[in-house]
């Protein structure tokens, strides 16, 4: 087994841990929130829709054609402009005060919208640039149910169906499943940091950090007056699902380490500005128990 084929099965291993434990502490009232109220004033998941799908894919866009660089940069940049949250996104998003019902309401209606959105957004982004670029509904739905909805909803069932064992188990699943993570970031960060530095001075880093500081700006303004809130989209906007903007990627431009290397360095460009992000926010609302 090589390098990478390890830590895809730690990353999957891990991600599977920490969405269970997450939706330990959940409701299916907190999990189905912004599908509920998706016409209803103030249009929480519209709002959100707008900020990640809309604002971040046209930077990504307009950095694609207005700066010369380099092709797997600018591919890595638009497949994590048009991917879904992240699945171990609630976490961070909690630890700023965000409540319950929106960070997991949020979480699953942006998951599931992803199943139609995608696959349209890699036909659009394709058009534009004058290339032909597909992307199944059926992938996405297979890759989003593997890393969020199958975990989440074993956790919600686990909490409602069994409390106190989902009470017992949860943190522990919780810290292996971070232990794990930490174990992936530092196999990537051997395997790929040779490719990731050399795209450092092309211009690709301060594309990735003018894209993340759009969707944090984005995000942080359609979040409505309570800072909470706009911790919740900002960090959803400028943060996406590695996995998927990968295999969107590597499906139209397959076999180019660049390309996941570029996906990658965005990933830490995007945690690092996040949480400067959220340093800045936090003296106006303190994490809550």
């Amino acid at each position: 087994m090589d390098a990478i084929h390890i830590i895809k099965l730690l990353m999957t291993t891990s991600i599977l841990l920490l969405v269970f434990a997450l939706g330990a502490h959940a409701t299916f009232a907190d999990a189905t929130s912004f599908i509920r109220t998706v016409f209803r004033p103030p249009y929480w998941l519209l709002r959100a829709l707008a900020s990640m799908y809309i604002v971040v894919p046209a930077v990504a866009v307009w950095i694609g054609l207005v700066f010369d660089l380099e092709r797997p940069t600018r591919i890595a940049l638009l497949a994590m402009s048009i991917a879904p949250i992240p699945p171990i996104l609630p976490g961070k998003q909690l630890r700023l005060g965000g409540s319950a019902s929106h960070v997991f309401g949020l979480l699953v209606a942006v998951s599931l919208s992803a199943i139609v959105q995608l696959p349209l957004m890699v036909g659009l982004i394709g058009h534009v640039f004058g290339k032909e670029a597909s992307f199944g509904p059926l992938e996405v739905a297979r890759l989003i149910g593997m890393t969020i909805l199958v975990p989440l909803t074993a956790g919600l069932l686990a909490g409602r169906l069994a409390p106190r064992w989902a009470d017992l188990v949860a943190p522990w699943t919780s810290r292996l499943g971070t232990i794990l993570l930490f174990a992936v970031v530092a196999l990537v960060l051997f395997k790929f940091w040779p490719i990731m530095a050399s795209l450092i001075g092309s211009g690709a880093l301060l594309a990735m950090i003018g894209m993340a500081t759009a969707g944090i700006a984005a995000g942080h303004w359609l979040g409505g007056p309570e800072p909470s809130d706009r911790a919740i989209f900002a960090i959803a906007s400028a943060m996406r699902h590695p996995g998927i903007a990968i295999a969107v990627a590597s499906a139209n431009v397959p076999q180019e380490p660049r390309l996941v290397a570029a996906v990658l360095l965005y990933v830490l460009v995007s945690l690092a500005m996040t949480s400067f992000y959220g340093v800045l926010i936090r003296p106006r609302h303190p994490v809550t128990a």
